[in-house]
């Protein structure tokens, strides 16, 4: 279904159109815009509190800045709705996150108005300055360039170090804070108190008012008020704040905090910012979810709610219902609490993904054994070896894509010191709309080539309890345990704990035709089409390997003493995966079988459901069904 578009907002098909408006018409295109995006997410589920959150600070930056000639650099990107609205697709926006419709997040391929492409936390910042590096160094004096950060992503250490860097090389460049004191989770740690300090000092602010009336600062700057003010500001700042202003100790030029919902007010500072020279940082204060009642007040839920009413606000579907089953996240929260309950020891971690990994639920029961360190995984990592090394036992839940940005800490803190850090990897594999930047097909490469790792994947719900279960258990070392988005095929899931011995695989069907391995909930299509082919009278083998490392090599060789065609499956890359551990295996111990390997291909994925993407890469259900019937007929 695709929304409605206002009258004004209708007419623009590009920022020009945008710009040819009177700076009153401003606010009524905000609420059409607001209105739109609202149409279209309640009926096309998308991040939907933080595109409402920055409707008018997006408006001003494109009335303002001469886009796509300036650069506009958004941070994750779960907040460029309106951008991409009016950057010539609201008429394809219904199409947002859909397979072969527009992405979800900013990227260059789709649009020239797309700078940079986005969809992990804290990169804005670098990103802009290496652009107003190559500008300068391409003589290009007149292009301006923007990147917008919110305060979540500002805790990210790669935002630190883009800070750190900005004032070195001088850069021509607006860095502009969104801050709406939330991510995904409400913000966390020393960074989110001292933004908050700054936008509630009531003596800073009222002082800051009355001299900007006074140098007329609301109508612009002055050449003589803006020299003054760039004498008195910072020492101003530092007297009424009671400490000192980060971003001007690093040599950036600190401006606000500012109302980020008055459009017009917008424009008039950003149109003065433009012409200022050097790094610069504006702080605008904006609420996630504004403008729709529901999702200011529960700005979690309605980060990406899924479909709801938009007059009511009422959530309308759940991935998982009553009497289904749960979602992997929800059976390893509860599962945490439970073996926490046993094991003194153990403690949670996650960066800035309380709810979306379910370690909420340990944060609320156990608030003084479960942390959320904020946007910053590498952080996550160390912190949890340091606690290893003292004798508790972490299970640190970091999505598979996120875990990407902390390789070097699991290798250099986890790895080399054997510690037991559990590393549970929330959202293996693929997973569905939010395309390319958050498929988690590497982990199962990354991490089997690491010493005295262990790497694991559970078929379905009662197989994670299990694995949860067997690697807080003594000695263990570092532990990797991955599953995917989404719901399990257990209802009955809640089992008493059974250890499961470290790389041992289990035979789901016997048979004498083909196998299949798998490895973890791939099995589930796999099992369903070994069903389909016994039907037409085939005999097939299903094995469920459980581990990539360490290898039931006892059951390989069972395997390859028994059969010259295998198949296998997994939700992650075929180079260097599991299917590569296998072709080792066999290769080493001078086996000859035809091996086809199903997975994803050497290429990125984009978006669409999650089943659309498997069919792609051909390991649902039917590919399975068809590579063995290629195999057993060719």
């Amino acid at each position: 279904m695709e929304g409605n578009a206002g009258k004004l907002l209708n007419n623009i098909n590009t920022p020009e159109d945008l710009r040819k408006l009177n700076q009153e018409d401003l606010p009524l295109v905000c609420e059409e815009l607001r209105q739109f995006i609202i149409d279209e997410v309640s009926n096309n589920p998308g991040h939907f509190g933080a595109s409402l959150g920055v409707v008018e600070l997006t408006v001003a930056l494109h009335y303002v800045y001469k886009t796509p000639f300036d650069l506009l650099v958004w941070d994750v990107g779960h907040q460029a709705y309106a951008h991409k609205i009016l950057t010539g697709r609201r008429d394809q926006f219904h199409t947002n996150r859909k397979y072969h419709g527009i992405s979800g997040f900013p990227k260059p391929a789709e649009s020239e108005y797309d700078t940079f492409g986005v969809g992990h936390a804290s990169t804005s910042i670098s990103a802009s300055l290496g652009m107003a590096v190559a500008t300068s160094l391409q003589k290009d004096k007149q292009r301006k360039i923007a990147a917008v950060i919110g305060d979540g992503s500002m805790t990210g250490g790669m935002a630190f170090e883009g800070l750190n860097n900005a004032a070195v090389n001088n850069s021509d460049v607006l860095i502009i804070l969104n801050d709406n004191n939330m991510a995904i989770d409400p913000a966390v740690g020393g960074m989110s108190n001292y933004f908050l300090n700054i936008s509630k000092s009531k003596s800073y602010n009222l002082f800051k008012r009355k001299v900007w009336n006074g140098l007329g600062r609301l109508d612009g700057f002055g050449n003589k008020a803006r020299r003054l003010a760039q004498k008195t500001e910072g020492a101003v700042k530092s007297a009424l704040l009671k400490e000192s202003n980060l971003f001007e100790s690093l040599g950036i030029r600190y401006f606000g905090p500012v109302d980020g919902h008055d459009v017009k007010y917008l424009a008039r500072v950003l149109a003065d910012l433009r012409e200022i020279p050097g790094p610069k940082l504006l702080h605008v204060l904006t609420k996630k979810g504004k403008g729709f009642k529901q999702a200011e007040l529960n700005q979690t839920e309605f980060h990406a709610p899924g479909k709801f009413n938009k007059l009511t606000g009422e959530i309308l579907d759940c991935e998982c219902a009553m009497n289904k089953p749960p979602k992997f996240q929800n059976v390893f929260g509860n599962t945490l609490v439970e073996l926490a309950e046993q094991n003194p020891k153990i403690v949670g971690v996650t960066p800035a993904m309380p709810t979306g990994s379910s370690m909420n639920i340990m944060m609320e029961k156990m608030p003084d054994r479960a942390f959320d360190v904020g946007i910053a995984e590498q952080h996550a990592v160390t912190f949890s070896a340091g606690m290893a090394i003292r004798g508790q036992v972490p299970f640190c839940n970091i999505y598979s894509t996120f875990m990407q940005r902390s390789y070097d800490q699991v290798i250099h803190d986890v790895a080399i010191q054997n510690l037991n850090v559990v590393f549970c990897l929330d959202r293996a594999g693929l997973v569905g709309s939010d395309g390319a930047t958050h498929h988690g097909v590497f982990d199962l490469a990354y991490m089997r080539h690491i010493p005295n790792m262990i790497v694991s994947a559970p078929m379905d719900e009662i197989e994670l309890r299990n694995m949860m279960f067997s690697a807080q258990q003594e000695n263990m070392g570092p532990f990797t345990i991955r599953y995917p988005r989404g719901c399990g095929c257990q209802v009955d899931w809640r089992q008493p704990f059974k250890a499961i011995p470290i790389g041992t695989g289990r035979i789901i069907t016997e048979g004498k035709d083909l196998a299949i391995l798998t490895i973890g909930t791939t099995g589930i299509n796999a099992s369903r089409a070994v069903k389909t082919l016994a039907k037409e009278g085939y005999s097939i083998a299903h094995y469920d390997m459980r581990f990539v490392k360490p290898l039931d090599e006892k059951l390989l060789h069972e395997i390859f003493q028994n059969f010259k065609q295998v198949i296998t499956v997994e939700d992650s890359t075929i180079v260097g995966g599991f299917g590569s551990a296998v072709l080792e295996f066999m290769a080493e111990n001078s086996y000859a079988a035809r091996i086809v390997r199903l997975g994803v291909p050497d290429r990125f994925i984009e978006h669409g459901t999650q089943e659309e993407l498997m069919r792609e890469c051909g390991f649902d259900q039917k590919g399975i069904y068809n590579t063995a019937i290629e195999l057993l007929n060719g």
